[in-house]
């Protein structure tokens, strides 16, 4: 399953928060895409802040880390994640 991420790295507390479908819906073959707001303490420095992403991501999902991967959005702050479930 593939999720679109609205990075917030350096937060004061983290969270990850669903975002409601709005007028600018992205599909895949499987449907629109869900969306996310994801911050994270960790600033956005030598990748820490998509490490941070992905483990809660993969908590959020009930997944373990290696089955969350950025596809897209490395160096910015709108990424699409996918997510392998079991």
């Amino acid at each position: 399953m593939k999720i679109l991420v609205k990075a917030k790295p350096g937060s004061k507390r983290a969270y990850i928060k669903e975002e409601p479908q709005g007028l600018f819906v992205q599909n895949d073959a499987h449907g629109p895409l869900r969306r996310f707001t994801v911050a994270v303490t960790e600033r956005a420095v030598e990748g820490r802040a998509n490490g941070a992403i992905i483990s809660a991501v993969a908590d959020h999902f009930g997944v373990a880390r290696s089955r969350v991967r950025i596809t897209a959005g490395f160096h910015g702050k709108e990424k699409t994640v996918e997510i392998e479930k079991e």
